[in-house]
Order: structure tokens, then sequence, then C-alpha cells
């Protein structure tokens, strides 16, 4: 699954590509012989799909606090799992003599992302899934036991960004506040969430969004049990985006690239591949 860039993958399987879903792009990546991403990369995707199938991503407004006690256990899980089995450089790593793993091949958990209205989860989805495809590109793949304090701190920065975002944005401490060294909201934090402070009235309300396509957990079973990247069919990356805008460019020239202004979705290449908009 070789694509000319590492963005979210559009899953553009029947409804799920209607609905715009997306997984992390492994590229050419498709397993690991380290037990600890593999387990990571499971934790990670399993809570993500979780947090996107929350009726807050259709709103606009800003997330419930269910969505953010979520997303916080989430900052803990993860930081404990990777500061759990890191190993300083100066350290020696676990080895065998004689047993060599076999590997196990990485599964996605498709989620709803490129037509999510809240921009707060669509922004903290979107650096959850590049903490996955870093997981899964990660030279440490190769390793049979450990990870490092350097792929700790790789992983690790996603969240961190995620988490000091939601804590300034959305409970109004400082930067130096978030930024603070083993920073974490307290429970009065979170039981005193009133976003009401800080946003506007135009940010408060929103329209009611297509009801059409609110999918029962009997529909997501076969996503939510996991794919294995090999069962993926050929993806690409949403049609309408830089890369398609400037490929057709490159192709057509100083023609394209005015077609592609004035249409304002990357010229009709692109437009002719986007899926059909939700019909009520």
């Amino acid at each position: 699954m070789v694509t000319n860039t590492d963005a979210v993958l559009w899953y553009n399987v029947g409804i799920f590509g209607q609905i715009g879903y997306g997984v992390p792009n492994p590229s050419d990546d498709v397993g690991s012989l380290n037990p600890n991403i593999i387990d990571l990369v499971n934790v990670i995707g399993r809570n993500l799909f979780n947090i996107m199938h929350h009726e807050d991503v259709d709103l606009r407004i800003p997330p419930s606090i269910n969505t953010l006690r979520r997303v916080h256990r989430l900052y803990i899980r993860a930081g404990q799992i990777l500061a759990g089995n890191a190993v300083p450089p100066g350290q020696n790593n676990m080895e065998t003599n004689h047993v060599n793993p076999g590997g196990e091949v990485f599964k996605v958990y498709p989620v709803p992302f490129f037509k999510v209205r809240n921009r707060f989860l669509k922004r903290w989805a979107n650096w959850t899934m590049m903490s996955l495809a870093e997981c899964m590109q990660s030279t440490e793949n190769r390793k049979a036991i450990e990870i490092s304090t350097l792929f700790a701190g790789q992983i690790g920065q996603y969240f961190t960004r995620t988490y000091q975002n939601m804590a300034i944005e959305l409970f109004g401490k400082t930067q130096e506040e978030a930024r603070r060294p083993g920073f974490l909201l307290t429970e009065a934090d979170l039981t005193g969430y009133e976003p009401e402070k800080f946003f506007t009235s135009v940010e408060m309300t929103d329209t009611v969004p297509a009801l059409n396509y609110v999918l029962t957990e009997d529909r997501l079973k076969v996503l939510s049990e996991g794919i294995n990247v090999t069962d993926l069919p050929a993806l690409q990356p949403w049609p309408v985006n830089l890369t398609t805008f400037y490929s057709g460019q490159a192709a057509g020239g100083a023609d394209a690239g005015s077609t592609a202004g004035a249409s304002g979705q990357g010229g009709t290449a692109s437009a002719a591949v986007m899926p059909a908009a939700p019909q009520p």
C-alpha cells in the first residue's frame, strides 16, 4: 500500500467511504516483530475507534466532558505503556539466544475522519493516526522485544500535543501550565468544564447534522474487531488534497492549474473521484 504521501488513507469501502472514514497509513510496513509496538497500535486504535464513534464528532460545538475524559484517559494510558516499556540507550536490551519471533500483522480500526464536523476531534484524530503510522513504519519493528526511549518520545509527542491543546483551548490553561513536565488536568478541572466561558456564541451553537448515517453497533462490528492491513483493499488519500492538486498541475501545465483554481476542488480530476454527498 505504497502511496506518494503518508497522509491518512481514505477507507473507501461501501458506506464507510461515503461517510469519509480513514485509517492510518502503514506504507509498505505491514507487520512487526515487536510485541510492544503491536500492543500499542491495538490499544491506541481501539481507543480512537471508541472516541470517534461518539456523537460529538457530528457537532461543531465543543466536545462533551464524556469525550474529554476519554482523551484524558488515553493520554495517561499511552504514557504508561510507552514509559513502562522504553529502555534507555545505556541499558542493555533483553535478547534471545535461540528463538526468533514470527511477528504479527498490524490491525487498523477505521474511524470517521474526512467529514468530521468537530474541529477538535478531527485535529486530535489526525495526530493520533500520525502516531499510529509512525509506530507501523518505525525501524524498531525489527526489534524482537524492546522499544527505546527515543521511540517512546517520538510516539508520545503526538499525545502530549493533543493533551496540551485540549487543556489550553477547552480548559483555559496557559501554555506555561500545560507544558509543565508531568502536567495533568485535575478532577476539579474536569468537573468544572465550562466551555461557554471561553467560546463565542457562534462556536456554542450549530445546525442539526445529517442523521441518515448514524451506524449501529452491529454495522460497526466488522470494523471494531480490527482489520489486518494485509486484508485492506488498495487505498488512496482523500481525493481533495494538495498532492492531487499539484499532480494535476504537473500533468496539465498552466491550463490544469487554472482549471483547478477555478473549481476550488483541486481540478476536474479530483472532483471526478469525490464520494457522493450523503443523501437524506
